[in-house]
């Protein structure tokens, strides 16, 4: 005798089904964390600019914090009229407001000119005094100085000087200190710093990158601490002699901790790198140092091992940075964890 499914059975399958697919379309990828000493703790992962792929290095970071420490991981992205990431597209980045419950911001956007009902989950969160990473273009995050609320964010702001880049972050778009292109990047640890918990288990000539220096002015502002020089090096691989003269003396900063304050005082950790674009993700180094100021910012200081896992999460081939060099017609979903 056949039976007949029931009515709020079907229903009931009918919603999880919508809910699926609901959620399988959203412009956005959440990695929901394995256990690990982040179980609970959930990062936003903002990427959206035009040159050093961004859109590519935030979803592998977000696996490795996920994958290997129990990080839940929101990683947005900047998505273009038809549906897929399309960094080129600078006034719109879905799901910023999952800021609402993000233990951490991890940013790395450059000149984004984002509408103020985006705008404004970016500047609550920056106004609760949570924890702040940067990354790479991060000092000139937002180019917005026409937002009815949100102006002093943009890079060149007077209300702010140097905008959310300087005043949060450290420092705005200088100059390329190294020859762009040609002039790659080595890690070395600034004096004193050695024993700074973000550094556990790295020494120099451990970070490496393909990008070059960042010019940043000296001293860097208010409390901030140097923890890592950039060596210029002539060349584009890691063992690449370092440029003699100028370049090198005094070496920039590309890794530094700060502190910014909010309106009721409320203080903030802040961990910048000038650094980070996809191909330097693929220094065991370099992820090292962002997995380890990931604890540290969020003030897990003590669950940083000098040898935890950063691993690549599944397949990872970054493309090269550049203008217009992105991966055309990518969608959200390909950016999901593999079984």
């Amino acid at each position: 005798m056949l039976r007949t499914a029931h009515p709020f059975g079907l229903i009931l399958s009918l919603f999880l089904m919508l809910g699926a697919q609901a959620r399988a379309a959203d412009p956005w990828v959440v990695y929901e964390g394995s256990e690990g000493p982040g179980r609970g703790k959930h990062i936003v992962l903002i990427s959206g600019d035009e040159e050093y792929r961004s859109e590519e290095a935030l979803p592998q970071l977000g696996k490795i914090l996920a994958v290997r420490h129990g990080f839940k991981c929101t990683v947005l992205f900047a998505i273009g009229k038809d549906g897929t990431i399309d960094p080129n597209q600078n006034d719109n980045i879905p799901g910023l407001e999952a800021l609402k419950t993000a233990d951490l911001m991890i940013l790395f956007t450059r000149f984004r000119n984002l509408p103020d009902d985006q705008m404004k989950y970016v500047a609550e969160y920056v106004d609760s005094g949570r924890p702040i990473i940067g990354m790479r273009t991060a000092t000139h995050a937002f180019n917005n100085p026409k937002s009815k609320e949100f102006s002093r964010f943009s890079w060149q702001s007077k209300e702010w000087d140097g905008g959310f880049g300087r005043q949060i972050l450290g420092e705005t778009w200088i100059s390329h200190h190294g020859d762009h292109g040609k002039q790659s990047t080595r890690g070395i640890i600034a004096p004193g710093m050695e024993s700074h918990p973000i550094l556990r288990g790295i020494k120099d000539g451990d970070i490496w990158g393909s990008t070059d220096v960042y010019g940043v002015r000296l001293p860097l502002p208010g409390d901030s601490q140097p923890l890592v020089l950039g060596q210029v090096l002539d060349g584009m691989k890691p063992d690449s002699e370092p440029a003699k003269g100028k370049k090198n003396d005094p070496m920039m900063p590309v890794a530094w901790i700060k502190s910014y304050k909010n309106d009721s005082g409320k203080t903030g950790r802040v961990f910048n790198t000038t650094m980070g674009a996809a191909p330097d993700l693929e220094s065991e180094g370099t992820r090292r140092m962002l997995v380890n100021a990931t604890y540290w910012a969020i003030g897990m200081d003590e669950k940083i091992s000098p040898k935890s896992d950063v691993a690549i999460v599944g397949e990872f081939h970054p493309h090269k940075f550049g203008f217009n060099g992105y991966e055309k017609g990518v969608k959200v979903e390909s950016h999901e964890l593999k079984k």
